[in-house]
């Protein structure tokens, strides 16, 4: 893993001032995920960059779970436009200051966080079901 994931956790240990509660933490990590969610449904309803093009996807009665990332999709057209783009990617910003800063107050490792879960999903390959 690279070291950035270790930087980038120690520079959030050093500027996080005023939600140092737990509580704050929380409950910041889930206004930083809504915002995401609003940024991208934005994306959307309002610029129109990208659009959903939902349905259930037909899976064939001899498909085997390796077949199903090859028949399930995003349902997500198109690209984000470069605004959108930089949206999302601020507010996916502001959601990993809050993971770090989580995972800082309960004394863990954002890396060995990131290893754990590549190792598992190695192991699992597609029967991990996500």
């Amino acid at each position: 893993m690279s070291p950035i994931n270790n930087d980038f956790q120690e520079t959030v240990d050093a500027m996080l001032i005023r939600h140092q509660s737990i509580l704050d933490i929380l409950s910041k990590g889930q206004e930083a995920s809504s915002r995401v969610n609003r940024a991208i449904t934005k994306a959307v309803t309002s610029c129109g960059c990208v659009s959903v093009d939902a349905y259930k996807s037909p899976i064939p009665e001899n498909a085997t779970i390796s077949d199903l990332k090859f028949l399930l999709n995003s349902h997500l057209v198109g690209n984000l436009c470069s605004n959108c783009r930089e949206v999302v990617e601020t507010e996916l910003g502001n959601q990993l200051f809050y993971i770090s800063a989580l995972a800082n107050i309960l004394g863990l490792s954002v890396n060995e966080i990131l290893e754990k879960e590549e190792n598992r999903l190695k192991t699992l390959t597609v029967f991990n079901f996500r």
